[in-house]
């Protein structure tokens, strides 16, 4: 076990690096629903803008509109990995991700020492989108983003507030809100901010050799090996959709873009203010 002090010294390049930089998180899965890692992914926040990081919280919230749709007796149904969203279920995305979540994550980092603010994509036009269109497949009100104003987000941070962004989007295309993928919204997020990385928290260990066993962790991967890894399976299923929101950021000027395990308390410290780091990282 390493000394207090020595691991200290070792965060003090880390935290020099990242110092009045900004890092957009994206938070979901696991760490959102069980109340440890909760705790510790919101204290991880808290010490990152303490020691002078921007901190960009990105979330999701699938399994609280889940359980709500089904105390309301309406069953939730996806396509393709998307939730098919007509106009009810639209209202009651916009009222667990604006409304109930957004802002217990900003009370919870506020009382855990921080200064937060909850924001939506419909605030000041923030993101805007158009129906999502897909080789003819209706997904309802999904949309895709087809622009983002920065400056809200900008101007939290300028004011010293932790912005805790809903990924909802005003309609561009139709008077209606548009839900969006949390994964997407924080990759063009972090473009439009010049961020210095991204974070997307899951429920696994980062990109795997082979998923069945755990030392196989892929810790650095460069942009020129995706489409190998992709070729050899190696890449599939749903790790494809976010190592494509990680090289689209990588790709439009974000220095570096990272999957980590939010099953590991304090996995966002390890990653950005270690050598060891934690998950797997893409340059």
């Amino acid at each position: 076990m390493p000394e207090r002090s020595d691991i200290l010294i070792e965060a003090l390049p880390y935290i020099q690096k990242y110092y009045k930089k900004t890092v957009v998180i994206k938070y979901g899965g696991n760490a959102m629903i069980n109340e440890e890692l909760s705790h510790a992914v919101m204290s991880d926040i808290v010490l990152l803008s303490l020691v002078g990081v921007n901190v960009v919280l990105v979330h999701g919230g699938g399994p609280e509109i889940s359980d709500l749709l089904k105390k309301t007796g309406k069953e939730s149904r996806f396509i393709n990995g998307l939730r098919y969203t007509d106009t009810e279920t639209m209202d009651y995305v916009q009222m667990v991700l604006c409304g109930k979540i957004g802002k217990s994550l900003a009370a919870t980092i506020n009382r855990t020492g921080g200064r937060a603010l909850s924001l939506c994509g419909l605030d000041g036009g923030m993101i805007k989108a158009k129906k999502l269109s897909n080789d003819g497949i209706d997904y309802g009100l999904v949309g895709e983003i087809t622009s983002i104003d920065p400056r809200p987000v900008l101007d939290t941070i300028s004011s010293g507030y932790l912005p805790v962004i809903s990924t909802v989007a005003q309609g561009e295309d139709a008077d209606t809100a548009y839900n969006i993928n949390s994964d997407t919204a924080a990759a063009k997020l972090a473009i439009s901010i010049n961020a210095e990385k991204l974070i997307l928290l899951t429920d696994v260990s980062g990109l795997m050799n082979n998923p069945d066993d755990k030392d196989s962790l892929i810790p650095v991967v460069h942009l020129s090996e995706i489409p190998g890894l992709i070729k050899d399976g190696i890449i599939t299923g749903g790790m494809i959709p976010k190592i494509d929101c990680c090289l689209e950021a990588v790709r439009h000027g974000v220095k570096s873009a990272s999957i980590l395990d939010g099953r590991i308390p304090h996995s966002i410290i390890l990653e950005m203010l270690t050598d060891e780091g934690s998950g797997t990282i893409i340059y």
